[in-house]
């Protein structure tokens, strides 16, 4: 196969199986990587980069949960066609890959593989030797996969053109929900997530149009009249007078043609068991034998739905997915199968309110809803249909605050600990943020405190490690790291065992997640309520913390377990933009210590000051780098990276005793 240095080739490569549900994979560039480097044993790499397309069999068993498919364009055959971006890195020559699929379910579209895996420089579509990192996935040989699978991400993301579903022809309406909470004085707000495209306005003079306003989450809505706003084109809108910042606004508006949003699970599903399993020449990587799925956040929550939602099993009943990583995705779900669904929204503690995300059940192993009445669990279809993959759960501090983190792990309410079944493993990564932030420390704005800029990465590498032996070899990871009600380290948010910091309230609000009501049409993927009708609390619970303010469970990087500072998976708003009681977002807070026992006695602070802790940079590292030997030792950190979270904790001291 010729290799072109940075040209462009157009190839179609057609999907000849009987089974296949990939039609075809159109190659638009392929390229060589880095010129021809040879990464370890795997030698030399190609970059393929275009669309594959897509055939659904709306009456097919296999697609029974894909909400709407029915009412999608049919072509010939009677099936629904969709396209979707693919990118792929993989060996030139299949034969010296290692048989392992990495595929990254972006995150809005975006690609992080490369820089948490091979700790490279961010690019959406890499070139240099700084865009490629250390090569570590490839050099072992790995084939890394992404794929496009939301319709709405802001241009330049990697997407998905899901099918539109109408009724015969004629247009589909319905109720969506745009939510937001002013930060600045801008004189529209966006109908949708994030910078996404929003569904049309199908009338702006419908009756069904509202805007309301309300301080926190569980106040009653005020109407807003009709007269005082106004749609701004068919994605944003308006208020004489403007915005008040920190109060939350909601807009309902009846919204025409929903896109067909399960054809972005079916996607993974069949791209994924393609490259596993087709023999033909339509497939550019044979001789894949296991393939892993990661996600983080969104993404993480997207993985938690597809196996939930039976996509694990593909049309000949195979497992897709041997292993998944769902990284900082909380507790829930999310809006990826039902008519109207926005896939960017999620459910935080003074963020995007009441959307379907945080939805019975919570744990892989079987749990109860006594209010519901309802036993399930998140693997009850890919137990039923034995193609149960191996699962990493990973959380941040924030998912304890944001995103209801506990209820994977407890029973809803909050009176016991669920320990995860056999296949599944829990880690919690000590006080660590959402998305850290840079160093040195910053104050984002919006942000009432300090950014944390504690590091997971080195954490998540392990992971994929330890992963791979479990599947393959059959070697069991390490055990859950993860606070308990049992032995106290898991508990309410007023019982966690605050520190006095100067300037920081306590205790830490936290999501309240509620049983949400939206119709009942809501088994068929169809929102009537529009907002919810909001019924009863399940019971978050929030990591204890030490002396020092740091979570006193879980994976313990040198930086946690030798402070210079509290670090938190929260930080409160500035209470310039409104609502400072809240939290911003998923950010998370770093308080550092006092520098001396005089600076701590005059401000009231009741942690140690960092010249009462260490005598010395040289005590300081050594006992950083103790704790890393001891990770090294438990399997959560590889023994090339244990020198990173060490250099890490290293510079905070620098910062913290140099700082004015």
């Amino acid at each position: 196969m010729r290799l072109l240095g940075m040209g462009v080739m157009a190839l179609t490569l057609f999907a000849v199986s009987a089974e296949a549900r990939v039609v075809a994979l159109h190659v638009e560039r392929r390229e060589a990587v880095l010129n021809g480097k040879a990464f370890g044993n795997a030698g030399a790499y190609e970059k393929l980069v275009g669309k594959v397309e897509f055939a659904l069999a709306p009456k097919a068993a296999i697609n029974k949960n894909i909400v709407d498919l029915g009412l999608a364009p049919r072509n010939a055959k009677g099936e629904a066609g969709f396209t979707a971006d693919f990118y792929m890195l993989k060996p030139v020559d299949p034969a010296k890959g290692n048989g392992r699929l990495f595929d990254e379910i972006g995150n809005r579209g975006g690609k992080a593989m490369l820089i948490t895996f091979q700790k490279a420089k961010g690019s959406r579509d890499p070139q240099t030797a700084d865009e490629y990192g250390d090569g570590a996935l490839m050099n072992q040989g790995y084939t890394l996969l992404w794929m496009g699978w939301q319709w709405d991400v802001p241009n330049g993301q990697m997407r998905m053109d899901m099918p539109i579903a109408t009724q015969n022809g004629k247009k589909i309406t319905g109720l969506v929900r745009g939510n937001f909470i002013p930060n600045d004085k801008s004189p529209a707000q966006s109908l949708a997530d994030r910078n996404h495209f929003a569904y049309p306005v199908d009338d702006p003079n419908s009756p069904d149009n509202v805007m309301t306003v309300r301080d926190r989450p569980a106040d009653k809505p005020q109407v807003i009249p009709r007269a005082k706003w106004h749609f701004v084109g068919d994605a944003s809108v308006s208020l004489d007078g403007g915005f008040e910042m920190g109060r939350i606004y909601d807009v309902v508006y009846r919204a025409r043609d929903p896109r067909v949003l399960g054809t972005g699970l079916a996607g993974t599903r069949d791209l994924v068991s393609f490259i596993k399993h087709d023999r033909t020449a339509a497939n550019p990587m044979p001789g894949i034998r296991y393939a892993y799925g990661w996600g983080v956040s969104q993404s993480g929550r997207y993985l938690r739905q597809f196996l939930y939602e039976g996509f694990n099993e593909d049309e000949q009943g195979r497992p897709v997915f041997d292993g998944v990583i769902d990284e900082v995705g909380g507790a829930g779900r999310g809006s990826f199968n039902y008519r109207f669904g926005q896939a960017s929204r999620d459910a935080e503690q003074f963020f995007n309110v009441f959307y379907p995300v945080d939805m019975f059940p919570f744990t892989d192993g079987v749990e109860t809803d006594p209010v519901l009445g309802k036993t399930d669990s998140l693997m009850a279809s890919a137990e039923a249909r034995h193609v149960r993959p191996k699962l990493f759960h990973t959380f941040s501090n924030s998912e304890y605050f944001n995103r209801g983190g506990s209820l994977i792990h407890t029973d809803v309410t909050g009176t016991r600990d669920i320990e995860p079944p056999a296949d599944s493993r829990i880690y919690f990564v000590s006080s660590g943020p959402h998305a850290f932030g840079p160093f040195p420390p910053v104050q984002a704005e919006g942000a009432a405190g300090l950014n944390n800029p504690v590091n997971r990465n080195p954490v998540t590498r392990a992971l994929l490690k330890d992963l791979d032996q479990w599947v393959v070899n059959g070697t069991p990871p390490p055990p859950n790291r993860i606070p308990h009600i049992s032995d106290g380290t898991l508990v309410a948010t007023e019982k966690a065992g605050w520190p006095a910091i100067p300037g920081v309230h306590f205790p830490v609000p936290y999501l309240k997640t509620y049983r949400l009501d939206f119709g009942p049409l809501w088994n068929k993927g169809i929102v009537v309520n529009e907002p919810p009708k909001v019924g009863q609390v399940y019971v978050g619970l929030v990591p204890a913390v030490d002396a020092n303010g740091n979570s006193r469970a879980g994976i313990r990087l040198p930086a946690i377990e030798v402070p210079v500072g509290t670090y938190g998976g929260w930080n409160f708003r500035d209470p310039a933009i409104g609502s400072g009681d809240q939290l911003f977002g998923e950010m998370g807070s770093f308080h550092p210590f006092a520098r001396t026992k005089a600076e701590r006695t005059a401000s009231g602070d009741s942690r140690l000051s960092v010249e009462e802790r260490y005598a010395s940079r040289e005590e300081y590292r050594a006992k950083a780098d103790a704790v890393a030997k001891q990770l090294v030792q438990d399997r959560f950190l590889l023994p090339e990276d244990a020198g990173e979270p060490v250099e890490q904790a290293l510079a905070l001291y620098d910062w913290s005793v140099q700082r004015k």
